[in-house]
């Protein structure tokens, strides 16, 4: 396979002009998105709350069912917390003009979504260093499915799925790494960091037991649910944003158009996912701030592969190629593509936005 230094990422012609303007960061922009998504989730939880109050003997019969239809809308949004859209993208370190403001709603958003930031960083920088290259990229390995049925069981609390969860932070809170991809990532990197990795995942453990110790002595059991329970379920729109970035495609290939995916969708569902479908675009130009995606694709279009408009149609290209290769895993699917762009390893400015 190809080492990482080899490989020289295609990348289409843009204006240096427009592009001085596009990876321009904003505060406003920043805060803009995070106050939103965060004040829709108190919303959505503190609505769900409000209905726990009222079940009683006598309102079982509405107010269950209520209920856990408000803990379906609060988990639909909570679910994207994650490296969905705001993980993903502070990790970048393009969100906020300020430096502090990123670092601190990066932490954020990963304590209430149970993430390590620290090792989705070491390893994002490696993806879009090497995406979709076997035996180099181990945060995405093609081919790879869904089953529907796990797709289903992302709508409610699964155990074994939280039970995995805390039992990889309890690893890494002890500074053991599960997986080979971990111990290659965060096993060879620097002392500094791996103390970080392990102090991160001990703060969210005993944050979260705190949380929960909490509402339980107070008798506010809802907010466990609402709070340190809410990144296991309703993730099953965040999952249909998510799949089709890489799925079918191409591997070990040096154009991030034919290893990765775009497609466009309504503004609320674009304002959740942090503007992750255009994702072509994104490991194309990754200094580029979400929130200027639009503006980028306008900019490259001609250079781009035709995108499907709708979660709907982007599904409907890619099932057949996925469901292909369950009999023939050699199989991707290859868009048609021009060649008028630049070949170039990732610029020393990349780097430093990736990590």
């Amino acid at each position: 396979m190809a080492q990482e230094q080899e490989i020289k990422w295609y990348r289409s012609p843009i204006d240096r002009k427009v592009m001085s303007e596009l990876i321009r960061q904003s505060n406003y922009q920043g805060f803009k998105q995070v106050l939103l998504q965060l004040g829709l989730s108190v919303f959505t939880g503190a609505l769900a709350y409000w209905v726990s109050g009222l079940i009683s003997m006598k309102t079982w019969q509405w107010s269950v069912p209520v209920f856990l239809g408000c803990l379906l809308v609060h988990g639909t949004f909570y679910a994207f917390f994650g490296g969905a859209g705001p993980i993903h993208e502070l990790s970048h370190k393009t969100v906020f003009k300020s430096k502090k403001w990123n670092e601190f709603f990066l932490k954020v958003y990963s304590f209430l979504s149970f993430h390590n930031w620290v090792g989705f960083r070491a390893s994002h920088v490696r993806h879009h260093q090497v995406t979709i290259h076997e035996d180099l990229d181990g945060e995405v390995v093609l081919p790879f499915h869904i089953k529907p049925i796990s797709w289903l069981w992302s709508v409610v609390p699964h155990p074994v799925n939280i039970w995995n969860v805390w039992k990889m932070f309890w690893s890494h809170a002890r500074g053991i790494y599960v997986s080979d991809w971990e111990k290659k990532i965060l096993g060879g990197a620097k002392a500094e960091t791996r103390l970080q990795h392990r102090n991160w995942a001990r703060f969210v453990l005993v944050g979260h037991i705190g949380l929960a110790a909490l509402f339980v002595g107070t008798g506010q059991w809802p907010l466990v649910v609402l709070v340190s329970l809410a990144p296991f379920y309703g993730g099953w729109l965040a999952g249909l944003c998510v799949y089709p970035q890489h799925a079918g495609l191409m591997p070990n290939s040096n154009d991030f158009r034919l290893c990765c995916r775009t497609y466009t969708c309504s503004r609320p569902i674009g304002f959740l996912y942090w503007n992750m479908q255009y994702h072509i675009e994104h490991h194309m130009y990754p200094a580029v701030p979400f929130y200027n995606l639009p503006k980028l694709r306008k900019a490259i279009e001609f250079d781009l592969p035709a995108a499907p408009h709708g979660l709907v149609a982007a599904w409907k290209e890619l099932l057949p190629h996925v469901n292909r290769q369950k009999t023939e895993p050699k199989y991707f699917y290859v868009p048609e593509v021009s060649r008028k762009g630049t070949e170039e390893p990732v610029s020393m400015e990349e780097a430093d936005v990736l990590g």
